[in-house]
């Protein structure tokens, strides 16, 4: 196994989407780890605090070339990692060993026509909001005594697909921006792989965020990581699945909230099937008695997100994927 440093630079990033057509920035073998930079703010570098911007930063915002510019998302991710041997029909399993905001501020935007109350908050709107990386906490608002707590986490970790260009933003059987607070440091996400390579890509870090992300923003991040990933061959996975210390959690993307709940539920079922060895009818009714659904996100037009956590509390005996 190799230990690979991947820094966020304007030769080693890409805006707005995924691409089968991008040159990979990084090839890896199976159980290779990787220290990761990603970058957040783009499209507001300009308005940002001094402490938001390092030269690196600047250096990409004003000369990312051309073909590094995918599509209309606004999202900066790091990669694609290439990962060799990897095919379609096999797993990338992605271990999130490290997260740790890397600038002490973030910032949360208001996007006219977007969010979960859009006529009502039609005006956009730009905070950034200080960070205390000692005490793992942020005040918002600013000396009001509220402290929330800091639970870092990336929101997009996605695979290339065949399709041609891809908005960074909806998520989907790729993974993409899944906007999921549970997987932090510690977790693992199962990633089906739809091309040679996989093409791997990270970023949209968020330092907090709340189930549903309601006005399309997090405390948006620029964050480092470090990651572990391995080749999983004959796993039955089609859609993202992740693992906690203490859930299995199953997911659901689709433009309502009422499909994208049914899909958690049926990837849920289908795990219970494969997994713990249980009829469909005894999955299902499991579902009902002990896992909890819950909303991802609203808020990453067209799809919308719902996932199921499994408590692993309850299982016996214990399983891991």
């Amino acid at each position: 196994m190799t230990h690979h440093i991947l820094k966020a630079t304007k030769s080693n990033v890409h805006l707005g989407g995924f691409s089968h057509r991008l040159e990979p920035v990084l090839t890896i073998d199976s159980g290779d780890t990787i220290d990761v930079e990603t970058y957040t703010g783009y499209y507001i570098y300009d308005k940002a605090p001094p402490e938001f911007i390092t030269p690196e930063f600047l250096d990409i915002c004003k000369n990312l070339p051309p073909e590094r510019k995918i599509a209309a998302g606004p999202h900066l991710l790091t990669g694609p990692i290439y990962i060799r041997e990897a095919k379609p029909g096999d797993v990338l399993e992605v271990k999130l060993e490290a997260i740790a905001p890397s600038l002490p501020v973030g910032f949360n935007a208001i996007r006219s026509g977007w969010g979960a109350l859009p006529n009502q908050f039609p005006q956009p709107a730009l905070r950034f909001i200080p960070l205390d990386l000692v005490n793992n906490t942020a005040e918002f608002p600013i000396n009001s005594g509220i402290k929330i707590p800091l639970r870092p986490f990336f929101g997009i970790l996605g695979v290339a697909t065949p399709e041609n260009e891809r908005s960074s933003v909806p998520p989907g059987c790729y993974g993409g921006n899944i906007d999921n607070r549970e997987l932090q440091a510690g977790s693992r996400i199962f990633l089906p792989v739809f091309v040679p390579g996989g093409l791997f890509s990270i970023g949209d870090g968020h330092s907090a965020q709340g189930d549903g992300e309601v006005n399309v923003t997090a405390i948006e991040t620029s964050m480092n990581g470090r990651i572990k990933i391995k080749l999983r061959e004959n796993l039955p996975i089609k859609t993202p699945i992740a693992e906690t210390a203490t859930d299995i959690i199953t997911m659901g993307f689709a433009p309502t909230l009422d499909a994208a709940l049914e899909m958690a539920l049926k990837n849920m079922i289908d795990f219970l099937e494969h997994f713990v060895n249980l009829s469909p009818e005894d999955a299902y009714v499991l579902c009902s008695l002990a896992v909890n659904f819950r909303i991802t996100q609203v808020v990453n037009s067209p799809n919308k997100g719902v996932h199921g956590m499994l408590p692993k509390a309850i299982l016996s005996p214990k399983i891991s994927l």
